[in-house]
């Protein structure tokens, strides 16, 4: 296997100064970054989101060898759509609530630690997920985590983080009504079942936890995990069984399928978060882009 290249030592950096610690850890991070001798031949602020897209699709046509991204999974998810077969490798100060594709790399969730990753750490080619056209880094989900994902209070989230997610997850759970699921692959087999809940992985994390321990960001295929049945107890069991780490009481509550391209349906239509973002519905066709970015991870 030939030897990685080496690591961008100049990089264009965009940070989401709206995420969770964006604002705060701005100046800090140009500073920190020029101090380890990283030249930033641009440094963005962005308060806008809608701006952040354009950003980052400057930045890569400008030529730029390497993108550094600061933000939570959401912006993250949106900067990858930019990447995607483009000679620009990708790196990321994890300053959001979840940090999910930070923890699925290995990346350090502290600001120091994340930028000695980028001085020091190694180039890595990844596959992203894709839902109907659109690539994002982590997992998609749909049931329970879009609600919480569209109705959560921002000040909520910002002020106590994931104790806030969970605080408002329990809130919407009383909201929240099982749904019908099919699953049809290629080769033309059809899954049905009724599901309380559905994860779209590419990595192992989801809201900041270990969830889909089967997803690897090289494996190739996408895992797309359903908790079965109608009985709400058995979606609030999986969830304990995932933050106590009870291995049997998650296969006991979930079904897992494996593959490059799946089709989803659910009755009723329901909307999906892309990486914590509401940003698509079913019916969906989700796949793997193998191996479509480069990112920058510990050595």
């Amino acid at each position: 296997m030939p030897e990685s290249r080496p690591v961008p030592r100049d990089a264009v950096l965009i940070i989401n100064a709206r995420s969770r610690k964006g604002r705060d850890l701005f100046r800090r991070a140009v500073s920190r970054l020029r101090a380890a001798g990283i030249t930033l031949t641009a440094a963005h602020a962005v308060r806008d989101p809608r701006k952040l897209i354009p950003t980052v699709k400057e930045a890569v046509r400008s030529g730029a060898p390497m993108v550094i991204v600061g933000g939570g999974d959401g912006s993250l998810s949106c900067a990858v759509d930019e990447l995607v077969d483009r000679d620009c490798v990708f790196a990321l100060l994890p300053l959001g609530t979840a940090n999910s594709f930070a923890r699925t790399l290995g990346i350090p969730l502290d600001l120091d630690g994340a930028i000695d990753t980028i001085v020091n750490g190694r180039r890595r080619r990844v596959d992203l997920g894709v839902v109907d056209g659109d690539y994002y880094a982590n997992s998609a989900a749909i049931g329970l985590s879009p609600l919480i994902g569209a109705t959560v209070p921002h000040g909520l989230k910002r002020r106590l983080g994931r104790v806030g997610y969970l605080i408002w997850a329990i809130w919407s759970i009383y909201r929240f009504k099982p749904f019908q699921l099919v699953i049809e692959t290629e080769d033309g087999e059809r899954h049905e079942m009724a599901a309380l809940e559905v994860r779209i992985a590419n990595g192992a994390y989801h809201g900041g936890v270990e969830v889909v321990d089967a997803a690897e960001v090289d494996s190739g295929e996408i895992v797309v995990q359903a908790v079965t049945g109608r009985i709400k107890h058995r979606l609030i069991r999986n969830w304990l069984a995932v933050l106590v780490g009870h291995r049997r009481w998650k296969r006991e509550t979930v079904t897992d399928f494996h593959a490059r391209k799946l089709k989803l349906t659910t009755d009723p239509p329901l909307p999906i978060s892309i990486d914590g973002e509401v940003l698509g519905r079913t019916p969906a066709t989700v796949e793997v882009a193998e191996s479509a970015i480069e990112v920058v991870v510990p050595a």
